[in-house]
């Protein structure tokens, strides 16, 4: 008697055993770490969002413009100060930094919160300085842990990854104000209760999911990321949607709840392309280990000048090198060791520009709350305003990482020259504010956005190209130092000055005197007029300083700057 036919369960137990590796694929591979930072960099911009509630700390606290905009400062300065992020990522895994930015996002934003609701007792200007830059400064360490993590992984995409994850970034103050909307309607004081919870508990799902991945790249790599812009854009069109529809009709909280409902389903979009692309990966992979069945004989995947019989999981025993050649740093293009960049000329010409282009456009940024009050806009106008700069400043940062690397492949142009051009259009920026263009401030919004988050991608790239990958996590922190400094001088000495002087002046032509703990208030167009005309001016100077950059970078971009790259892997 012949024996039953086992044949169908066999085949029910290998496709249980290949779902089961396509799930682990996809939960191991190196596509889910990229949605996970996507959606880690969206709720990470609360540095952006400033505008939505700094009303509320200068009417509570009583503050006039100038101790607000100190305290912007130490936001800023929190936010961009990210040297020790840098270092710790050097010699741990990224999940130490990420969670060490989840307590400090949750432990600022949330003292926050308690002094605007007037939980706590009045707390002096220091602390609130305090708690700003520690709140803002967790960015710093997601920012590391995840985008530093994703260009490491992706080194021949890296002008697209860092243009989509600093716009997610960027976008991530009209991402915010829809889902808060839904949750809290018009009540924007617990809107610093949800900066404080939501990246944190996000920062902890994904804490397992953001490490270093080796692998080769994929040849349709540069597709799936432009798959994940499509959708990003698509996120972008509907929230500018959204925002002009606002603008003319009062939404209620039903409405913001639907409004909610789609930007939830285009931030996890992604996870189709995820899904998509690791199946490639793991049929590539099914179809090796079908051949090795057939042919047992073995094949290994190594990486130029490592031994093959060594073990190839990630080290991080990479202590940086702090006083070898300083001042006999390598070819541009080659790893620096950190001392050497940042005493080249290339690297204090960088930071100058970024001094002078970032400090002007967060200064506006920072302003806009005060700005739009001065200028007479109402609180709804503002609050567009605030979410078109963040729309703005997404497609500076897409547009600036994605064009820039199209230039630089087919016309070798300098990425040094996407940045002269992107100061002098901050300058037409700042000039419609000074002199009160009719419609001006929404232009302004619009063009400063764009090149606030412009700025990014070019900055972090170039210290990525320059000086190498092998201290980026520290280097990379260093390219955001120098904006605090120029947001403190054109922001707090100038900006904030100006504006409490105008203000006094109208108070003394009425004949009235501000009582102690009073907001001071400006109102007209002389209220920003002589700074914004300064901001100009120094985006200006920051653009020509930026050409001898592009004079000393142009060789180096006439060359195929990712040969060695391409070189280091090779599959036997």
């Amino acid at each position: 008697m012949r024996a039953p036919d086992h044949g169908g369960g066999g085949t029910s137990i290998r496709s249980w055993v290949d779902m089961k590796g396509l799930v682990l694929q996809v939960l191991t591979g190196r596509w889910l770490m990229v949605f996970a930072s996507f959606l880690m960099m969206v709720t990470a911009g609360a540095s952006y969002m400033f505008g939505l509630y700094s009303n509320d700390i200068k009417f509570v606290l009583g503050y006039d413009q100038t101790t607000l905009n100190l305290i912007s400062f130490f936001k800023d300065l929190g936010a961009n100060v990210g040297i020790l992020s840098g270092l710790i990522n050097e010699v741990t895994p990224p999940w130490v930094v990420l969670s060490i930015g989840a307590v400090l996002n949750f432990l600022g934003h949330f003292m926050i919160w308690l002094a605007i609701t007037q939980k706590i007792p009045k707390p002096q200007v220091w602390h609130m300085c305090l708690y700003m830059s520690i709140g803002a400064n967790s960015h710093t360490f997601t920012n590391t842990g995840a985008l530093v993590t994703c260009v490491k992984n992706f080194p021949e995409s890296r002008g697209v990854v860092l243009g989509l994850l600093k716009g997610y970034t960027g976008i991530s103050a009209a991402v915010i104000s829809q889902l808060y909307h839904a949750a809290y309607g018009d009540d924007t004081k617990s809107f610093t209760l949800v900066v404080a919870w939501l990246p944190t508990a996000l920062s902890l799902v994904f804490i397992g999911t953001i490490r270093i991945i080796k692998a080769s790249r994929h040849p349709n790599e540069l597709r799936a990321f432009y798959n994940f812009l499509y959708i990003s854009l698509g996120l972008a069109a509907f929230l500018l949607i959204i925002i002009v529809v606002e603008k003319r009709f009062r939404f209620s909280q039903s409405q913001y709840v639907g409004s909610a409902a789609v930007v939830l389903f285009l931030l996890f979009l992604p996870l189709a392309v995820v899904i998509m692309e690791e199946y490639k990966v793991w049929q590539s992979k099914r179809s090796i280990s079908q051949n090795l069945d057939s042919d047992p004989s073995p094949v290994k995947i190594v990486t130029e000048g490592q031994n093959p019989d060594a073990i190839s999981s990630p080290t991080y025993k990479n202590v940086p090198s702090w006083n070898k050649d300083i001042f006999n740093p390598p070819e541009i293009g080659e790893d620096f060791t950190i001392l050497q960049a940042l005493f080249s000329i290339e690297m204090l010409t960088l930071l100058l520009a970024t001094v002078c282009g970032l400090g002007g456009t967060m200064t506006m940024m920072d302003n806009l709350g005060q700005i739009g009050t001065s200028f007479g806009y109402p609180l709804r106008s503002i609050r567009n305003f605030v979410s078109l700069t963040s729309i703005w400043n997404f497609l500076g940062q897409v547009v600036a990482g994605i064009g820039s690397e199209m230039f630089i492949i087919k016309y070798k142009w300098p990425r040094p020259l996407i940045l002269t051009a992107v100061l002098l259009l901050s300058c037409v920026g700042h000039l419609l504010i000074a002199f009160n263009v009719p419609y001006g401030l929404y232009v302004s919004s619009v063009v400063t956005g764009f090149c606030f988050g412009a700025h990014w991608p070019l900055i972090f790239t170039l210290i990525s190209e320059l000086f190498g990958l092998k201290y980026y996590s520290t280097l990379y922190n260093f390219g955001g130092l120098a904006s605090p400094i120029g947001l403190y001088l054109l922001n707090v000495r100038v900006t904030g000055y100006l504006y409490d002087k105008e203000a006094k002046k109208q108070m003394a032509a009425l004949g009235l005197q501000r009582k102690v703990g009073e907001e001071l208030n400006c109102v007209g167009g002389q209220c920003f007029k002589l700074s914004f005309i300064i901001l100009a001016v120094v985006a200006l100077f920051g653009a020509l300083v930026s050409l001898l950059l592009v004079v000393r970078t142009r060789k180096f971009y006439k060359s195929d700057i990712y040969k060695k790259f391409r070189d280091e892997v090779r599959v036997a």
